[in-house]
């Protein structure tokens, strides 16, 4: 049990690291295209939102990515689309338990479960954020153009 959290933890950090990365280049992005938003069209705003969401959810993918590598790794499945799905199920928590692991390995599943809810947090947090200043931003361009 103490490897499997000690496995998980480690993979915890580098999901957070990855989703960092991600979340610094979606602000980025954000913050260059800040022309586009002060127009008062909807379509612009929306498509430097989509934009943003894209980045995040690349984010999100990777990380599930990492964790069915470390399936992989660990012997649990053959192939990596199996992990991969198994890894989707556990971060989204959706929890089919159409395909297990080993009782060995089982406890990685929660594990991911917590780690896939506190960055789908993260992700819809940044997103919220770009799409209440997207939307000021509008606003107030419309106000001033009256």
């Amino acid at each position: 049990m103490l490897m499997n959290m000690t496995i998980g933890f480690a993979v915890m950090t580098t999901c957070l690291m990855l989703q960092t990365a991600l979340l610094i280049a979606a602000f980025r992005y954000y913050v260059h295209h800040t022309d586009l938003l002060d127009s008062p069209s909807v379509l612009t705003s929306l498509y430097v939102i989509n934009a943003v969401m894209a980045v995040l959810v690349a984010g999100n993918l990777g990380q599930i990515a990492v964790w069915g590598l470390l399936f992989v790794w660990l012997g649990e499945f053959h192939s990596f689309s199996e992990a991969f799905y198994h890894s989707a199920v556990n971060f989204a928590t959706l929890g089919y338990g159409d395909i297990v692991m080993s009782p060995a390995h089982r406890l990685l599943g929660p594990l991911e479960a917590i780690n896939g809810v506190l960055m789908f947090g993260v992700s819809t947090a940044t997103l919220m954020a770009a799409l209440q200043d997207a939307t000021k931003r509008m606003i107030n361009q419309r106000r001033s153009r009256k």
